[in-house]
């Protein structure tokens, strides 16, 4: 199979001791033979091309964890994938503000069931459900920020599955 190419979503990098360098990122990803790496914005985005295999997210994984001390989830999607992921346009007659900020939860497996996909008023609006993906808007906080209750939302969704949150310029940028 040819290689293709992929973006790598990290989990919880860049928070506190968790401090992962774009520069170290790049290198970690060349060692297990990636080809094209590079890094889009500081918080655990990588671009690269890998062939398609159903472990490359393990192989990635086991691959952080050797070069940087500490486990690391990721959350694969393929360029293409994500491509049309922007492409389905889920904000599409959203009202977008500066003070309402959208976001993708990607997950690594499916959305989790049991989780009721509710906003908070004046917190958090959930706009579209789809197979592996949530969209959501964070409403901006008067002291700055994302709200409490969707952070409390996203946390919960995290101990159910792997999954992580991206502003969605961050998805539009990947996706490029």
């Amino acid at each position: 199979m040819k290689a293709e190419p992929h973006v790598a979503f990290l989990r919880g990098v860049n928070l506190g001791t968790r401090t992962v360098k774009s520069v170290e990122l790049v290198a970690a990803f060349a060692e297990l033979g990636f080809v094209g790496v590079k890094t889009l914005i500081a918080s655990g985005n990588v671009l690269f091309s890998a062939r398609p295999a159903k472990t490359l997210a393990a192989q990635i994984e086991a691959g952080l964890e050797a070069h940087f001390g500490f486990a690391i989830a990721v959350v694969l999607r393929t360029q293409v994938a994500m491509r049309a992921l922007v492409a389905s346009a889920p904000f599409a007659g959203v009202a977008l503000t500066d003070s309402a900020r959208p976001h993708g939860v990607l997950f690594a497996g499916g959305v989790p069931t049991g989780v009721p996909m509710v906003g908070v008023p004046g917190d958090y609006d959930v706009v579209r459900v789809d197979a592996r993906e949530i969209f959501l808007v964070a409403w901006r906080q008067p002291q700055g920020g994302i709200g409490k209750q969707v952070t409390k939302f996203l946390d919960g969704l995290n101990r159910k599955s792997v999954s992580t949150a991206r502003a969605w310029t961050t998805l539009c940028k990947a996706a490029a």
